[in-house]
């Protein structure tokens, strides 16, 4: 996916969980919109490099967009190595990641469907999936996204990042579809360059830790991509493990 023009700053704070302070690199100061409602553990430290979009929408309040962080392990981590990592903190692209990865075959669990409908209406708790798939004579697929960019020691990438009702719901959702017997998975997309593995955050949430193990035992997939990221484009291109 490639990404706009984006301009280069260091993070001053971030605040009201969808603003955030910035220094451009001309010195100038300014007010960026935070499209990431989660608490962004370790990819919110002052002082950072970020990197944003700039908007030409006159309606918009604030026409800067944080899109990317760079972010150092030592600063983030107790005892760890010296590196720096991208992270997109844009949770939103997790979707169009996958959907430009479903369609150019990249993820090979999820290939074959020759119909891709996002945001689609199902279940019983009111709910839209992010993906449905289907093509003839095959099980349609409920494929539910979620962005990774909780970074613990040793390459370890955890989800959630906060206590996630939302989440617990869409699992329960999943385990309905697998129940009247279609296909269920669970994408999680890595957004963050220094994530190796992907586990629950049994600390953070337990109860959806529980949720999922129940999920996966009914039959819910889970798979985790990680995504390469630069300035100019990020590209789901590896598989991680899931360590449940």
């Amino acid at each position: 996916m490639r990404l706009p023009e984006l301009v280069e700053g260091r993070l001053i704070k971030r605040y009201k969980r969808f603003l955030a302070d910035v220094e451009l690199l001309n010195g100038e100061i300014i007010t960026a919109h935070c499209p990431n409602t989660g608490k962004m553990t370790g990819c919110a430290m002052p002082g950072e490099r970020v990197w944003l979009s700039i908007s030409d929408n006159p309606k918009r309040k604030y026409k800067h967009g944080w899109v990317l962080a760079e972010i150092d392990h030592q600063q983030v981590l107790d005892n760890s190595p010296a590196r720096l990592s991208l992270a997109c903190i844009h949770s939103a692209f997790a979707n169009d990641l996958l959907a430009e990865a479903l369609a150019e075959g990249v993820v090979e669990e999820l290939a074959g469907y020759s119909q891709v409908v996002r945001e689609a209406r199902y279940g019983l708790e009111n709910s839209r999936i992010d993906f449905l798939l289907s093509a003839p004579q095959r099980r349609k697929c409920y494929v539910e996204v979620k962005s990774v960019t909780l970074l613990r020691e040793n390459g370890i990438g955890q989800f959630p990042d906060a206590v996630s009702d939302r989440g617990r719901k869409h699992l329960r959702e999943l385990m309905a579809m697998v129940a009247e017997g279609y296909r269920a998975v669970l994408f999680y997309c890595v957004q963050h360059e220094g994530i190796e593995v992907v586990e629950p955050a049994r600390d953070i949430d337990p109860s959806y830790c529980q949720t999922l193990l129940e999920a996966m035992a009914a039959g819910v997939e889970v798979i985790a991509y990680r995504a390469s990221i630069t300035p100019k484009a990020i590209t789901i291109d590896r598989r991680l493990h899931f360590n449940s």
